[in-house]
């Protein structure tokens, strides 16, 4: 079941650089450089896999976008 609204901001509130984007979360990570950015996407596959929740990623040259959201629900959960 989705989170509601007041549910996603209160964690949110704890959650140091990410933000709200529709029925998403999403954060930027800089890690210097393309292969610092390729290093980290891969870093991602295997607790995505082991958790079944697997985000988008978005490569532009140093910087990773990380969007999560419960695809299944439709929302965060």
């Amino acid at each position: 079941m989705p989170l509601s609204d007041e549910e996603i901001e209160e964690g949110l509130a704890g959650l140091d650089g990410w933000s709200r984007e529709g029925d998403a979360i999403v954060r930027e990570f800089d890690r210097g450089d393309f292969v610092g950015s390729v290093r980290f996407a891969d870093a991602i596959v295997e607790p995505a896999e082991e958790m079944g929740h697997h985000p988008d990623l978005g490569i532009s040259w140093s910087t990773v976008e990380v969007k999560i959201t419960t695809h299944s629900e439709g929302g965060l959960t």
